[in-house]
């Protein structure tokens, strides 16, 4: 089944939630800020993207400015902050089988649908 890590707050995942309701496909929608995945989940989810952590973080938030930027850190300590702060998780996250993208922009999503 299709999976959508999404933020309601965010237009992009409200586009690409879209995207999914209009392919007429079946979905699940994870609301990442609050069922937050496990270091596991996230490490898993990245090994799909086929990306290194640090390109799933959303490097403008206060949050990475003010604790991580400029620091030397491991792929581990990335998924931790991510896990400790959901906020930093890039969105949406699109996942269909062995297959994900990152919805920047949500016609991505079309790629993998």
């Amino acid at each position: 089944m299709i999976k959508i890590y999404h933020n309601n707050r965010c237009s992009k995942s409200r586009q690409g939630l879209q995207i999914l309701e209009e392919s007429g496909k079946d979905f699940e929608i994870i609301k990442y800020l609050e069922n937050i995945p496990s270091q596991e989940e996230l490490s898993k989810i990245i090994e799909l993207l086929g990306i290194k952590p640090v390109e799933l973080v959303r490097k403008n938030e206060a949050i990475w400015k003010e604790n991580y930027k400029g620091k030397e850190l491991t792929d581990a300590e990335i998924i931790a902050a991510m896990v400790k702060n959901p906020k930093l998780i890039e969105r949406p996250i699109i996942i269909n089988g062995d297959r994900a993208v990152i919805g920047r922009p949500p016609e991505k999503i079309i790629t993998i649908v």
